[in-house]
């Protein structure tokens, strides 16, 4: 069939827009260990993390792995359940393995929750060299008391990095969760502090948990996989006590007295 010489009409639309997506700082080349990580994050929220899209972040390396290795992890985090789309901007070397991988590389990706660079910054044509990795910091020990029903409790702070998971239970803190840390729930997110980080309830796919917190200022809230993101929340309300449940598809925040 030969196309009406006088139809325009486009087969295809294609848009631009913000679209939200996960990045995967790599801090140790471990290939292996990366892929349990992940998968166990999978297998805590599915409906948070499986078949997630993700960019992979080789700045934290001193240096920007060989081809060969890089395309082992990436087959690694494929197999634990979550989908590499991109390469994180970066060196030249980085460059050149987002082409041999045949990956797109996503030009000075940011996460949500970090700040913007200010304008009086000097413009650079090339990103400076990316600072030694950090050891990671102890987990702190998890604290609950009492029978199951009551929930799980946590009486230290959770700093960044780290991740506190509630499994089969509510979760409750009595103190703050800061930015870059994580806490999880199977059922409902109890927090008598702030929340500067990201709070996910009903990971296992409860529609009727909720998110409690005293202050509220997190990167990231999400409940039975739905989720908004800092700049998805009115301002009004952060720094506000707060009530988050799930109204249909749609994440409600409610601040409370």
């Amino acid at each position: 069939m030969v196309a009406n010489e006088f139809d325009f009409e486009p087969a295809g639309e294609l848009k631009f827009g913000q679209v939200g997506i996960a990045n995967l700082k790599v801090i140790r080349l471990d290939a292996a260990r990366l892929a349990a990580e992940m998968r166990e994050r999978v297998l805590r929220a599915p409906k948070m993390f499986e078949h997630a899209a993700v960019v992979v972040d080789f700045g934290g390396l001193s240096q920007c792995p060989d081809v060969d290795t890089a395309r082992g992890l990436i087959a690694g985090l494929r197999d634990a359940g979550v989908l590499p789309v991109a390469l994180s901007y970066g060196t030249r070397d980085i460059e050149h393995l987002a082409r041999a991988l045949q990956l797109p590389l996503l030009a000075k990706f940011r996460a949500q929750y970090e700040p913007a660079p200010t304008d009086s910054a000097p413009a650079r044509a090339e990103p400076r060299p990316p600072e030694p990795p950090k050891p990671p910091e102890p987990q702190v020990p998890e604290q609950s008391i009492g029978s199951d029903a009551i929930g799980q409790v946590h009486t230290q702070p959770v700093r960044s990095g780290q991740q506190v998971y509630a499994r089969g239970r509510d979760l409750v803190l009595t103190a703050a969760v800061g930015a870059g840390a994580e806490v999880i729930a199977d059922g409902s997110v109890h927090i008598y502090a702030a929340l500067r980080g990201r709070a996910l309830a009903g990971a296992r796919g409860n529609t009727g948990a909720r998110i409690f917190c005293r202050e509220f200022a997190a990167e990231l809230v999400a409940i039975a996989g739905r989720y908004k993101v800092l700049e998805d929340i009115p301002p009004a309300i952060r720094g506000k006590a707060v009530q988050i449940w799930l109204d249909g598809e749609t994440i409600r925040i409610e601040e409370q007295q």
